[in-house]
């Protein structure tokens, strides 16, 4: 269950983080003059948005199982 709510959780932060800064990058660079909010605005929703949620969603995967137990200590080894 942690493992899937980290995964929920990396998807929606990576798509809003990638998606605003897909429109910022696009809105800053793009020659093109009569809709380059509509472009902008397509390319964070459509491209830049969806690669982040990807990246997100498997950052949050791999991160939400990782469960910190303290030091692993070999087999037969007695606690000090």
């Amino acid at each position: 269950m942690r493992r899937a709510a980290f995964c929920l959780l990396g998807t929606v932060c990576g798509y809003a983080f990638s998606a605003g800064a897909g429109y910022a990058v696009v809105n800053r660079v793009s020659p093109n003059s009569h809709d380059r909010s509509v472009e902008a605005a397509m390319t964070g929703a459509f491209v830049s948005g969806p690669v982040g949620a990807i990246v997100g969603g498997v950052a949050g995967f791999l991160l939400g199982g990782r469960i910190r137990r303290g030091v692993r200590r070999a087999p037969g080894v007695p606690r000090a």
